[in-house]
Formats: structure tokens, sequence, C-alpha cells
């Protein structure tokens, strides 16, 4: 009756039984912190129900920010074992384990932190930014949230529960195969991201509808802000790669579950398929991610030197070629496969020609900041952060493009230290950047600078520690993913000066967190008003807090930096005139569909396949049921907006 699942699934290992501990205590708290001040209700109508972008992305990069934690956890762990518990007699740390670890770490890491952190942005600031009163399908978008929810708390079942992969987080094949991985970690890996997967398709396609259909009177595609294009490139991205690894994670599955021999040798199967499948959507996947993050930044270093960004059009451009190309580089992930010379030499200049449309952003971000009057705030440092450790991932990235080079350092350390460059100078940090920047639109008070400039200068100079380091040894012939190395080959060293960069960087978010904490005691001494920054685009142009509506009115836009015009213009304001306005009630059915699509993905991974029927007939009514809600809407009266703009704006009624 339930498959596979018995008490011996049950996690024994005293390392993961004390960390599936302590998170069991940590949802304990929240639930009786929830039941001591009766917040439950509030719980369910003001967050989990709500449609309203902003509360979704606030949902997502809430659940970011824990997986984070962990996903910093599980860094942690790697380096100790590498840089201590290697040369000890004993570690509690089994080569078993680390496999597991350093596959969460990975999977963990790209898809619950930091797609994570990117749709939530998403949801906060591209609405406002079109001037926009909500998503195209409000109640689509919440789906796609509990999707991604659904996914995250399966993976973590596997803590407790099972096992997790152990075949990296790309989970090649033969090794991810029934052969040679016949635990559950594999099917944990798949349906979690199979089912995450789905929600980001779903978002990206309601998210370019949006972009498409629902700007401002008056704002055309070339008087969008820059960050929206990036979205519009990381979505469109999202929209024809996600499909490549939807049905590339369902070959696989019917591989494990039903026998079939797609990815093995055996009847007619070819493991590369899998592995060009896998990366013509994980290259643009790097693109997908940091694509928002190259937005973000061309909105902060305009503001913070107080000038208009530098060649708007080139931009743009580049974000276009940026997406077109990132689909013409995928075999450079594995140049030592035997595709032979000729193919090889085509995707390694593709690969070195996607350096030149961000080397022009790059440029293009140095020339806004030329002659301006650059404050160095923390969303500016962060910007500098991003541009010393982006182009170091740049250049080795130019290098790896020579197959020849690639040949040498193929499957070291050294491709680890150039992912990190990518991805957390990158997408990290334009994560922390975009979030000290607007933070204070969705809060009213500014988190505190000093603690702020503390946290990047750990994170940089630990990023730094941490990483140079790896470069090194791959140069040396240290292949990736291995729990101990040869004393003799006495590269102990360099590895524990990685562990000590590591352990910088866990100081930089320890005071993160004491930033945000201290912040939020010291809200009234850091209260802002509504444009802090004296800001250029339309999302500053609204009252702190936002209203639910976002905006009373729906003025035409006539320039690229609108809100900017509007702040200098010298035209007389006419006299503002309301209209009732209608946005979508709170539902359900998002957690509902999250909820069942759970179970169906338990079900499966464990061979219950009463309850996966149970689950696809409960989806499938949940999402009839969805369809035939009439009363969808409620209503802003005129004398309901009049009230709501004078109290946020602190005028007469």
């Amino acid at each position: 009756m339930w498959g596979r699942l018995g008490l011996d699934a049950i996690q024994t290992n005293p390392v993961t039984l004390g960390a599936v501990v302590g998170a069991l205590v940590g949802v304990l708290a929240v639930v009786v912190g929830l039941t001591y001040f009766k917040k439950w209700s509030w719980l369910w109508r003001e967050w989990l129900t709500s449609l309203d972008p902003k509360k979704i992305g606030v949902m997502y990069i809430v659940v970011a920010f824990i997986m984070l934690l962990r996903g910093l956890a599980d860094a942690a762990m790697l380096r100790a074992q590498q840089a201590v518990f290697a040369t000890g007699p004993h570690s509690p740390i089994s080569p078993d384990m680390f496999q597991q670890v350093f596959t969460a770490h990975g999977t963990i890491m790209i898809f619950f932190v930091a797609m994570g952190i990117i749709f939530g942005i998403i949801n906060l600031i591209m609405p406002l930014q079109i001037g926009a009163r909500d998503v195209a399908f409000p109640l689509l978008n919440a789906i796609s949230f509990w999707l991604f929810a659904a996914g995250m708390v399966l993976i973590n079942v596997s803590l407790g529960l099972g096992e997790f992969a152990a075949a990296g987080w790309l989970a090649y094949p033969p090794l991810s195969e029934l052969a040679y991985s016949p635990g559950t970690g594999i099917d944990y890996w798949i349906w979690s991201l199979q089912i995450a997967g789905i929600g980001s398709l779903l978002s990206g396609v309601n998210f370019l509808v949006t972009i498409f259909t629902m700007r401002r009177p008056g704002m055309t595609l070339m008087k969008m802000p820059v960050f929206v294009w990036s979205v519009v490139g990381s979505l469109l991205l999202v929209a024809f790669a996600f499909p490549i690894l939807t049905a590339t994670l369902a070959m696989l599955a019917l591989d494990r579950t039903l026998g079939m021999h797609f990815f093995t040798a055996d009847m007619g199967g070819n493991p590369m398929m899998y592995i060009n499948l896998i990366w013509a959507w994980g290259h643009p996947e790097v693109y997908i991610l940091v694509l928002p993050a190259f937005g973000i930044f061309s909105e902060i270093v305009p503001v913070f030197s107080r000038k208009k960004l530098f060649g708007y059009k080139s931009m743009v451009w580049a974000i276009i070629a940026i997406m077109l190309l990132s689909f013409t580089v995928w075999l450079h992930h594995f140049f030592t496969m035997g595709a032979g010379a000729d193919v090889n030499a085509f995707f390694g200049i593709m690969t070195m020609v996607i350096a030149i449309p961000t080397g022009v952003k790059v440029f293009n971000w140095i020339f806004t900041m030329y002659r301006g009057r650059v404050s160095f705030t923390t969303p500016m440092l962060w910007f500098m952060g991003f541009v010393t450790t982006f182009t170091l991932g740049g250049v080795t990235g130019v290098l790896m493009a020579v197959p020849g080079i690639d040949f040498q350092v193929h499957n070291s350390l050294f491709l680890v230290a150039h992912f990190h460059n990518m991805i957390i100078g990158g997408v990290v940090f334009g994560a922390f950047a975009g979030f000290a920047y607007w933070f204070p639109k969705f809060t009213g008070f500014r988190l505190h600078e000093g603690l702020g400039k503390i946290a990047f200068w750990c994170w940089l100079i630990g990023f730094l520690v941490a990483f140079i380091p790896l470069y090194i040894l791959g140069f040396m012939g240290a292949v990736r993913r291995l729990d101990h190395y040869d004393p003799s080959l006495g590269w102990q060293g360099l590895f524990i000066v990685a562990g000590v960069g590591v352990m910088i960087i866990l100081i930089g978010v320890l005071f993160q967190v004491l930033q945000l904490a201290y912040s939020i005691w010291k809200r009234k001494e850091l209260a802002v008003g509504p444009d802090p920054w004296d800001a250029r685009t339309l999302e500053w142009s609204t009252s702190t807090p936002i209203p639910e509506y976002n905006f009373a009115t729906l003025d035409a836009v006539h320039t690229r930096d609108a809100f900017w015009t509007m702040k200098h213009s010298h035209k007389e304001k006419k006299s503002v005139k309301y209209e009732p306005i209608h946005v979508p009630k709170n539902t359900g059915f998002g957690v509902y569909i999250g909820a069942i699509a759970f179970v169906i993905g338990f079900a499966i991974i464990w061979h219950i396949w009463w309850l996966m029927a149970v689950g696809f007939m409960a989806l499938i009514a949940t999402v009839v049921a969805s369809t035939q809600r009439e009363d969808t809407e409620k209503t802003f009266s005129v004398h309901q907006i009049t009230a709501t703009e004078a109290k946020l704006w602190g005028t007469d009624v």
C-alpha cells in the first residue's frame, strides 16, 4: 500500500538527524508563535491566499532566504570537510554524504534561492515599473508561487525521509539512472524540480503577457525601464528553455520508473542526449538569473550617479543579443566529450562572442558614473563588488571558451570558482543591491547603512579568499567533487584558506541579519518618504506603503524616466479625478494546487500509485473548480480611494 515507504526510510545519520531536528524545532517555534499570538487567520487571509504580486514577491523572497541559509550551511560543510576533516582520522561527513551535500548545495542554490529571489523581485517591481495595478493572471501567479513552494518542501523532505540525490546538481546519466542510483534521491530531485519548474514556466508566460499588454498608456517598448527589458529577456528564455527541462526530467523519470531507455546505452538510448538537452536549458538558465540582476544595476547606477543611464538603446540591444546568443553556447560545457574539433571551435567562438554584449553593459554603467555625482551607498557598493567579481568570472569564462584550455581545467575546481564568480558576483550581489535599493519603498524605512557596508565588505573579501584558492587548485589539477585529496599533493593550505573565506562570508550573512533586525527595531529613526533616493522610475511615484491597487490613476507617460520628468516638470498639475478600481479577491486555490502537487510528487517518488491517482483526480477537480469562481473581484469606490490616498500622502480628504 505504501510502496517503497517504510520505517527504514527515516534517516539515522547523526549529522542529518541534527539538521532535521533543527528544522523541526524552527517550524515548531513558528507554529507556537502563530498560535500564541492568534495570527493563523491573519496569515491565511492576508498572505497565504493573497493574489497581490507584492505579497507574493515577499513570500518568494522569504522562501529563498530560508533556502539561502540551508545552502550556506551545505557550503560550510563542504569546505569544513576539505579543510579540516579530510586530514583527520574520523570525519562526521562520509564520502556518500559529501556527494549528497554538494548536490543539495548546487540544486538548492540555483533552483530555490536564485530563482526564488529573481521571481520575488520581478513580482515586487515589474508591475510598478510599467505603471500597472496587477499582473495579467493573478491566480496563475499565486499558483506559480505555490508550485515553487511545493517543490521546495518536497526536496527538503528528503533530508529526513529517504535520501538526497548524490549525482551532482544536473544528475548526469548513467549515474542518475536506476542501475547506479537505486534510492529515492534522484526521484526527489526530479519531481521537486519538475513541480517548481512548471511554476517558473507559468510565471514566465504570465509576466510576459503583463509586460506586453498592461503597460501604462504612452509607455512604448523603448520607453520601458531597462530592468523591465531585462525581465523580458529573462522570461523569453524561460518560455523557450524550461519546456526543454520539463521534457528532459520527464524522460529521465520514465527511464527510472517505467524502465524506458532514453538515456541508457541499452535499447538505443544515449546519455549524451541528456547532456545536450540539460545544457540546452542549463546555459540559458544562467542568463535567466543574471539578466534581471543586470537590470537592477541599470536602475541603481543612474540614481546614485545623478545621471541618466548612458546608452539606453545599446543596453536594450545587448540584452537581446545575450538572450539569443545564450542558446548557441551550451556545448562548451562538454568540450571534452568528443564532439570533434570543428564543433568545439564553433561553440568556443560563440562563447567568446557573448562576452561582447556583456562588456557593452559594463562599459555603459561605467560611462554612466563618469562625471556623475556618485554616492557610494550600500546598493552602489554591491554594484562595485559585482563589477569586480563578475569581470574576473567573465575573463576566466573566456579562457574556458578555448577548447584547448578547457581540456586542461574541465571538471576541476577552476570551473567551480568560475561558476561561483558568475552566480554570486552576478545574481547574489545583484539581489542584495536590489534589496537595499527597494527596501525603503515597501517598508517606509531604510536599512542601516553602516551594518550594510560591513556585510558587503565581509562578502566581497570572503568571496575572494574563498574562491581564488580554488582557481589555483584547479590549475594544479584538483578535480571537483572529491571529499579529500592526497596530503602529498601539498594542497591542504589552500583548502584551509578557502574555508576561512567561507567563514568570512558567513560573518557577512550574520551582519545582514543583524542589519535587518536593527533596522526594524530603529524603523522610526530610519523612516523615509516615498522617494528617498530621488529616483527616476514609476515605482517611486506611488505612496509608501503602497496601496493594494498600486496607482490611484493611470496617467499617460511620455518619457523614458517618467517619474523624473514628472518631478521636474513645470506644468501646472491638474486636479485628480478618481474612478472605481477593481482588484482580484484572495483565494486559497493556489495553496490547494501546490499542496496537491506536493502529494503527487511524493506519491511518485515512493511508488504509492493509488495516492498518485487520487492526487491527479484531486488536481483536475481543483483546477476546474478554480475556473468556476464568479465573485473574483473586489472594488475600491471613489470615496475609498480618496480616503486612502489622503491617508497615505498625509493630505486632507
